[in-house]
């Protein structure tokens, strides 16, 4: 479900990191535009500047030149205290590693966002439940991470990204450490939990078999946005350059300015 407006809108952003001989270009002047209810996928080779991108937009990472608004704000002329705040009141993300706290339970994981905004311990973990029940996790709340497959750990790690009511998702590779079975699954879940009309998806991925879930797929190459494609031009694309066949009913991809 695709919403009205624009939720992150990115026009010349660069970034460096080094200086002198030792500096390296990650994004050389990047332009999108993100809609509200979509999820976007960015997809491209290791080092093209995909991490970074996802970074800047998320307030872990300044820009160094360039626009950029995201949910309506431009974090770049916030101070570091006010873009964390910002972060905890706006974004939530799941990586390819869990990131859980082994010595704690699944529940006490998943409500730690909203006991580091100062909720009551009693109603954090409440929610918390909620949500586990919601992945399917339902009597598992008091076990402990370790207890559980990489399958069961991915889908703790979709509820605590999303017991605070995020506006932005940021996934970093999210089924690398899954296996095809699994990916699918978590994918199919995060597209359901996700998908709202007020909310975007930023999904960072090698992983061709999750194409399909995005909405649309951004491709980036040496710093910048080559061109915007849509899953099946994406698959195609990704078809030809291995030298297999496109599926027939797939028309080239399209390029974008």
């Amino acid at each position: 479900m695709t919403g009205h407006g624009t939720s992150v809108s990115a026009h010349g952003v660069t970034k460096t990191f080094g200086t002198g001989d030792s500096a390296v270009r990650a994004l050389r002047g990047v332009d999108l535009d993100i809609r509200f209810g979509e999820m976007m996928a960015l997809v491209g080779p290791s080092g093209c500047g995909k991490t970074t991108l996802i970074s800047i937009i998320a307030g872990l990472l300044s820009r160094d030149g360039g626009d950029l608004h995201v949910l309506g704000e431009d974090t770049g002329g916030m101070s570091q205290r006010q873009r964390t705040a910002w972060r905890g009141r706006n974004v939530g993300f799941i990586f390819q590693q869990f990131n859980l706290i082994p010595q704690v339970s699944i529940a006490e994981n998943v409500a730690v966002p909203l006991l580091l905004r100062g909720h009551p311990r009693s109603d954090a973990i409440d929610r918390a439940a909620h949500l586990l029940s919601e992945v399917g996790l339902h009597g598992r709340e008091s076990s402990r991470p370790t207890k559980l497959s990489g399958g069961q750990q991915q889908r703790v790690a979709i509820a605590r990204a999303l017991v605070g009511e995020p506006r932005l998702l940021v996934c970093d590779e999210p089924t690398s450490a899954l296996d095809g079975a699994t990916g699918q699954m978590v994918m199919g879940l995060i597209r359901r939990m996700a998908s709202a009309p007020d909310r975007v998806v930023l999904l960072v991925t090698h992983d061709e078999r999750i194409y399909h879930f995005a909405d649309r797929i951004a491709h980036v190459e040496d710093g910048r946005i080559t061109h915007v494609s849509t899953p099946a031009e994406a698959l195609a694309q990704a078809a030809i350059a291995a030298g297999d066949p496109p599926p027939p009913s797939v028309a080239p991809p399209r390029s974008e300015a």
